[in-house]
């Protein structure tokens, strides 16, 4: 047994080991899981991939007069104004809108939040035109200027849901291409798209949230941040393999973190054809190995990990399963589906994730990062609670 605390003195004092996931795992298949629990201190994991649930915060400071915001675009992305005066939420996956954008029609549906959060975390100005309520205390009506992250005060982003464990993959069964949370999905079954890293994505090498807890330090963006609480969609309950991996969506989490500190490489806006705007967001979250079981968690292969097979074809909430399909047979570049072959692609970066590991694993020995405690567990006991019109119908799911 070890503690996070002599974990953290032993890299402060450059003595500490830290691998990859996939070094980990390499070293369990060369000298099994007792021998690498004795070796290795601290595991880097890390993801690069779309998450659309995610969104900054911005305070813009007061002008004089002073305005109390009520309707704000930047760059044309309209942003949240219903908190304080000069508060605003941007979320990522708002998308622009045509009258308020000096950009050509044709490209203001992709751009969206994700894209501004980007400009501003790479020092590029962004043009804010607001309206105001007019009050007594706040007489100011209009507001137009141009902004970047020095001349506002806060900005951080506080994203409601990231880090999927596990997630579907998608099909199309159809006879038309169908446009996607996933991506395109081409029809009659042309392409299977999935969104999990599988044995490389962090939270499944933590299945039941031993290590990973509310006030949790990872790195976000190519910054510190923390777990601030459950995920929205958060479902531990889901069906799991008895290696304790989920079958499908399981647990989420809720982060935060300094966006004036983040590094553009790691905060990207990207657009969906025809769905519209996302970010791409690296992620990379530390597991202290605080005991042989952390090891065995982490030994889980791609082999050892499935995700369902649906069919976006089925305009339904909930889409029947065609199959369970492991990791390693999505990697391989194509699967079985109802009799015929099926082409495989990630929407998560293999190789940016693990260069997000990478990063993390050498702050770490360099004693630039240090695990943390949680103060809290995040919730084992969440239920998914669909939403259906009850005013006087019968609900799709009787």
């Amino acid at each position: 047994m070890r503690s996070i605390a002599e974990i953290n003195d032993k890299l402060q004092r450059g003595q500490g080991t830290v691998l990859t996931l996939r070094e980990v795992k390499a070293r369990i298949r060369e000298v099994g899981i007792p021998q690498t629990a004795q070796e290795v201190d601290a595991i880097a994991t890390g993801t690069f991939e779309p998450m659309e649930s995610s969104g900054a915060t911005l305070n813009l400071g007061h002008t004089d007069p002073p305005i109390k915001l009520r309707r704000c675009w930047l760059d044309g992305v309209p942003a949240y104004a219903g908190g304080g005066a000069v508060d605003l939420y941007l979320g990522a996956g708002q998308m622009a809108e045509r009258d308020d954008t000096d950009s050509p029609a044709e490209d203001t549906q992709e751009r969206g939040g994700g894209h501004v959060i980007e400009d501003l975390i790479a020092g590029r100005p962004v043009h804010l035109r607001a309206t105001g309520q007019g009050t007594d205390c706040y007489p100011r009506t209009t507001f137009e200027t141009t902004i970047t992250k020095e001349s506002i005060n806060q900005f951080y982003l506080f994203n409601p849901r990231n880090l999927y464990q596990n997630f579907i993959v998608g099909i199309n069964g159809g006879d038309r291409p169908l446009y996607t949370y996933l991506g395109p999905l081409q029809p009659n079954f042309g392409n299977a798209v999935y969104a999990s890293g599988g044995a490389l994505s962090p939270l499944l090498n933590d299945p039941h949230l031993r290590l990973i807890g509310i006030g949790s330090r990872i790195l976000l963006g190519g910054s510190v941040g923390y777990v601030a609480w459950e995920g929205t969609q958060h479902f531990p309950l889901q069906r799991r393999l008895p290696n304790g991996t989920p079958v499908g969506p399981a647990a989420t989490v809720a982060l935060i973190g300094d966006a004036k500190q983040m590094d553009p490489r790691w905060v990207r806006g990207c657009y969906f054809r025809n769905y519209g705007p996302s970010l791409m967001l690296g992620v990379g979250v530390p597991l202290p190995v605080l005991d042989e079981a952390v090891i065995e968690a982490c030994a889980v292969a791609d082999e050892d990990i499935v995700a369902p097979v649906m069919d976006f074809s089925i305009p339904r909430r909930v889409r029947p399963v065609f199959c369970l399909v492991t990791y390693a047979q999505l990697k391989s570049g194509r699967i079985e589906v109802d009799g015929r072959p099926v082409r495989t692609a990630p929407l998560t970066s293999l190789y940016l994730s693990e260069q997000v590991a990478l990063d993390l694993k050498q702050r770490l020995l360099a004693g630039q990062f240090a695990l943390s405690e949680p103060v809290a567990p995040l919730p084992s006991d969440r239920a998914f609670i669909p939403q259906d019109s009850w005013s006087g119908q019968v609900s799709l799911d009787t």
